[in-house]
Formats: structure tokens, C-alpha cells, sequence
């Protein structure tokens, strides 16, 4: 099982979660390109790309196909795979992913990422993502960030259309308390893939270090199998 992170996380948020499911899966992770210390690319951020860079993990590694637990953007970024590659993806486990892109609500996703701001206003936040991307400048990955969910919101790169499409099994799950992604859209996504489950974590909001983990370990584990 590959594990995928969020925009502005890294693999090693996915640590706490990992001994909860080891001795049933071989777990992989990897960090983005910006991402966890990774260097950035010369190009945009795009979830085309991200997904170009699991191809490409897999093909180093000589991996055909691996199950997905994607957080967040890394849920997005597994439906785009199972959209587009669906011989490379097994299994699909999504959490916490935002669905529902469009101009005004990219706009307000995005100027949450304004640097100045965030350092005024949850600077402790703004050091833990400085620790967490460290060599990486801060500020460019926000900036980066903000730009591609503008471009999501211009034109989202996993349409119904596409979700529709989508034969792979995938548990489309979100919390109940999560405040950036609604169970209303998460539903209605679920409802559109012909192998959709649908997953309500009770007492869950958004962010993956306040997600009860031995809840979404039993979750995936009774998924995956």
C-alpha cells in the first residue's frame, strides 16, 4: 500500500499511522516534489504531475500495481490515477479530500496561504510547516501551493465526468467535524463512482494529526483486507 500525503504535508505525518497497519501491508511512502525537503520542480504544481511522479516511483521500484491511501490532495491525486492509469491502482481509500473545486472557494483556500498572514496569525503553524518542508523556502511552497488550487478552482482536474469513469474499488471517507471539505460533497462523489463506499469518521476533523487513528486503521484494514 502506497501512502499519499496532503498539500503542505510529508510522509512522515503518515509515522503515527504506520505501526497500526504494518503487520498487515507492506507500507510505501513518498513525499511530493516541494514537499517534506524534496526539491521543486521546474514546472507548476499540478495533480497531473503529482501523479506523474507515483508513476514514476512505481517504475523505479518495479511495482505493477499498489492499493492507495491517499490524505487529502494525495486522495485527489489517487482518483486521478485510478481515472487515468486504473491498471496501476488495486485499491482506493481516500480521506479528507476536497472535491468540490470552483473559482470563489479556490480563492479562499488560497489566500489562507498568503505567508505574511499565517505568520501573524498562527505562527506557531507557520514554523511547524518551516520544520517540516526545512531546507525548502516556506514561502515559495505556499505561493506554489495557492496557484494550483486556483487552477483547480478554474478547472478541476477530476471532473464528475471523470469520477464516473472510475472501476476501481474506492471508500471515499471524510470526518464529521472536518471544516474544509463537506460530507455533502463528499457524498456526493461517492454517489458517483459505480464502485464507490462511503466512510463518516465520527469525532474526526480535517487535519491528519487530529484524525483517531486506531478508527482509520480498522477502517482501512477492513477495506483493503
Amino acid at each position: 500500500m502506497l501512502l499519499l500525503h496532503g498539500a503542505l504535508g510529508a510522509a512522515s505525518q503518515f509515522g503515527p499511522l504506520l505501526p497500526l497497519l504494518a503487520d498487515r501491508f507492506q507500507l510505501h511512502t513518498l513525499d511530493f516534489q516541494g514537499h517534506g525537503g524534496q526539491p521543486f520542480p521546474e514546472r507548476p504544481f499540478s495533480i497531473h504531475h503529482c501523479a506523474l511522479e507515483v508513476l514514476q516511483w512505481m517504475q523505479e521500484r518495479g511495482i505493477e500495481q499498489t492499493d492507495i491511501f491517499g490524505y487529502s490532495m494525495g486522495g485527489y491525486v489517487g482518483l486521478y490515477l485510478a481515472r487515468h492509469h486504473p491498471a496501476r491502482v488495486g485499491r482506493l481509500f481516500t480521506l479528507a479530500t476536497k472535491f468540490d473545486w470552483n473559482p470563489d472557494g479556490a480563492a479562499r483556500e488560497a489566500a489562507m496561504l498568503n505567508p505574511e498572514k499565517m505568520q501573524q496569525k498562527v505562527p506557531q503553524f507557520y514554523a511547524a510547516l518551516q520544520q517540516r518542508h526545512s531546507p525548502n523556502n516556506l514561502d515559495e511552497l505556499l505561493h506554489r501551493t495557492a496557484a494550483m488550487m486556483t487552477a483547480l478552482g478554474e478547472q478541476p482536474e477530476v471532473t464528475l465526468q471523470d469520477l464516473a469513469q472510475i472501476q476501481t474499488p474506492v471508500r471515499v471517507g471524510v470526518g464529521d467535524r472536518d471544516q474544509m471539505v463537506s460530507i455533502e460533497e463528499t457524498v456526493q462523489i461517492f454517489r458517483q463512482i459505480p464502485n464507490g463506499q462511503l466512510a463518516v469518521l465520527p469525532a474526526t476533523p480535517h487535519p491528519i494529526e487530529k484524525v483517531p487513528l486506531p478508527r482509520l486503521a480498522a477502517e482501512i484494514q477492513e477495506f483493503f483486507g
